[in-house]
Parts: C-alpha cells; sequence; structure tokens
C-alpha cells in the first residue's frame, strides 16, 4: 500500500546551535533543558507552520505544555518567558503562541524572504482579529511591510555574497613581505597601478608568480628595480630578464626568442 500521509520535519543547519540565542540560552542554568523545551514547541508547531494552538482554537497553558514537553509547569513557565526575551516566540492576546525562527527551518518557498514575510503577515492578521471593531493596531502596516522589505532585500544580499569572488590581494602586506628595500617597494606599487590603469589588476596569485619570477631573473634589487621600471614604461603584464648592458649596467628589459629575433618595437621576441 502507497503512503499518502503527510510529514513534517525541521531542517536545521549545522551551526544551529552556534547561534547567539542558542548560546546565550543554553549558557544559563538548566539551559539545556529550555533547549529541549524549545526544539519540542518547534516539532509540535509544525503542522500548523510555527502557530501554538490546540485544535486551532485553544490556547495552550503552561500546563498543558509542560504535558507535552514533558517537563516541570515552573521550568515551561520561565523557558516561555525567556524565548520571549529572545525574540524566540511571540504570543498573542489570544494566548496563541508563534515560533518565530521556525521560517528557517521548515519546507521551500520563492525565497527565505517570502517565507518570513508571508509568516509575519499571519501574525499580524491574528493579531488585528483580535481588535476591537474600529481600534487600530499599535503597530503601523506600512513600517512592518517597509521592515519587511528590507530583511528580503538583506536576504538577497546575504545570497549575493555567498557566491564565489575572485580573491582581492592584498599587495601591502604581499610587498612587505618581499622586500624591505623602500625603492624597491615604491616601484612594485608603481607596477601594480599600472596593471590596474590598463585593467589588467592581478590576482594575489600572479603577483605572488611574479615576485617569485623577479627573483629569478635578478640578483639584487637594483636589477628588480630595472625590471620592473621596463614593465611599467612599456605597459607589460609580465616582468623580463635584462639582456643587454650598457654604461648603467642594463638596457631595456626584452623578451627574447632562441632565434634573435626582434618584434615591430624593435626588442627581441621570446
Amino acid at each position: 500500500m502507497s503512503d499518502n500521509r503527510k510529514y513534517y520535519y525541521l531542517k536545521l543547519k549545522d551551526n544551529f546551535y552556534e547561534s547567539e540565542e542558542m548560546v546565550i540560552l543554553q549558557s544559563m542554568p538548566d539551559g539545556y533543558i529550555y533547549s529541549d523545551i524549545l526544539m519540542k514547541l518547534y516539532l509540535k508547531s509544525l503542522k500548523s507552520e510555527g502557530r501554538l494552538m490546540l485544535k486551532e482554537h485553544i490556547p495552550y497553558s503552561p500546563e498543558m505544555l509542560a504535558t507535552v514537553v514533558r517537563h516541570p509547569v515552573a521550568l515551561v513557565k520561565e523557558a516561555l518567558m525567556i524565548f520571549k526575551n529572545l525574540g524566540l516566540v511571540e504570543v498573542l492576546d489570544n494566548g496563541a503562541i508563534f515560533m518565530l525562527e521556525i521560517q528557517n527551518f521548515i519546507g521551500k518557498s520563492s525565497t527565505e524572504g517570502d517565507r518570513k514575510r508571508a509568516y509575519r503577515k499571519k501574525i499580524e492578521s491574528e493579531k488585528v482579529k483580535l481588535l476591537p471593531n474600529g481600534q487600530m493596531s499599535d503597530i503601523h502596516p506600512p513600517e512592518i511591510e517597509l521592515e519587511i522589505e528590507k530583511e528580503i532585500e538583506i536576504e538577497k544580499e546575504k545570497k549575493k555574497s555567498t557566491k564565489k569572488k575572485p580573491a582581492n590581494a592584498d599587495f601591502t602586506s604581499l610587498i612587505s613581505s618581499y622586500t624591505t628595500n623602500e625603492n624597491l617597494i615604491e616601484t612594485l606599487n608603481a607596477f601594480v597601478e599600472m596593471r590596474i590603469s590598463i585593467k589588467a589588476k592581478p590576482t594575489e596569485r600572479a603577483f605572488k608568480m611574479i615576485l617569485n619570477k623577479l627573483d629569478k631573473l635578478a640578483q639584487t634589487d637594483e636589477e628588480k628595480k630595472l625590471i620592473l621600471e621596463n614593465s611599467i614604461m612599456n605597459n607589460w603584464k609580465d616582468v623580463y630578464e635584462l639582456k643587454i648592458k650598457n654604461q648603467r649596467g642594463y638596457n631595456n628589459a626584452r623578451p627574447v626568442t632562441t632565434n634573435g629575433n626582434y618584434d615591430s618595437s624593435g626588442l627581441e621576441l621570446l
């Protein structure tokens, strides 16, 4: 026979107990009992998507909840007060208890923001029903909507921030760990600025490779400085070996080929 029953379950992230609320809760005396009560209330409210009412219209008293969660009434009363202070539950005037964080743990809709907005509207709708006819709520709907929209935007930004982005190289720390020579530091910074100006900003990995290549091409800081200056003057993305000596010691760095050919600028090609 096929199983046509509906099953309800919580989907908890692996850092659920690392949240600020749970850390504070479990650090209290009897904190682990409170967290057990909270979890049982979450599970009890699943079928009604976070709303705790017996048969939809009978509010749970602390005594009834004590029976449900199998803990003493006094502990249940203390737990409910703590949950309210931590913003984990909201108790309406009709006794309905709403588990405020449960939308993070139950089924999916289009977005998490949509679920939160629908849930807040459900709570506010029930609050309005409790007011005498003609009486205005002390919570202004436009402000609520604005807050909900902000929550949705925050959720969107969080999702964007989780997408993989290129690493933003920290050139200052890379350069300072590479050399203490002030002239070389200045030239390295100028090389980075040149790469940025030609819209070819190097990644951290690429810049480390350039520094390693400099070590292989030059024996002294002065040679490294000359190599970098030639790349800066020619807007080269890479660094090349100094090939021809002159009175200063070295001439332009040239990408040299094995057959001694030169490119159209007069530089010997690799």
